[in-house]
């Protein structure tokens, strides 16, 4: 019986290696599984990476690509959590002409309305900056796309487990 794909969220934390990222892409490749999304930053350990990736698979698909991600050996550890198993949200920026944001209250209205807020503005063009879920985001760029948006860029998915991960004590052997 073949199991229904839905949305994880993948925690991997590693060294900071040059090529690991195209080696651990591939596992999902040779599978012809889309990446959502992916960020890379620090984390809580001091000289580890925590990358979270989004996908969209089945739960039997999930364990047998943790595993694979596991093998590789700058990789310390990886999770996978469903969406109702995590706090996430995305961030984006949008920039319009400036002259939009004098003419009328409509696009102030909007900026308030969706909780986001104004990073930059002068004579050419504002920005707006909005962080919340997808549909969120989604939602504001559908808004603000009738007036003519100049550019737009959106962050990959951060998140926190829900559940203790007890990575640190993961990483207590390794110190």
């Amino acid at each position: 019986m073949e199991q229904e794909s839905k949305l994880f969220t993948v925690s991997v934390y590693t060294e900071n290696n040059i090529g690991l990222l195209n080696r651990i892409s591939a596992i999902f490749q040779r599978r012809h599984i889309n990446i959502e999304s992916i960020n890379s930053s620090v984390c809580e350990i001091e000289g580890v990476s925590r990358w979270t990736l989004v996908v969209n698979l089945s739960e039997e698909q999930m364990k047998k690509i943790i595993g694979q991600i596991e093998k590789q050996v700058e990789v310390i550890k990886a999770y996978y959590h469903t969406e109702e198993e995590t706090v996430y949200q995305e961030s984006c920026l949008f920039k319009l002409r400036s002259d939009l944001l004098f003419d009328g209250s409509e696009i102030q209205n909007l900026i308030i309305e969706n909780n986001a807020r104004i990073v930059t503005v002068n004579k050419q063009f504002f920005v707006i900056e909005k962080s919340g879920r997808k549909e969120e985001i989604e939602l504001l760029y559908r808004e603000l796309s009738v007036f003519g948006i100049m550019q737009f860029t959106r962050s990959g998915r951060i998140a926190v487990s829900k559940e203790e991960m007890k990575i640190s004590e993961i990483l207590a052997v390794f110190q």
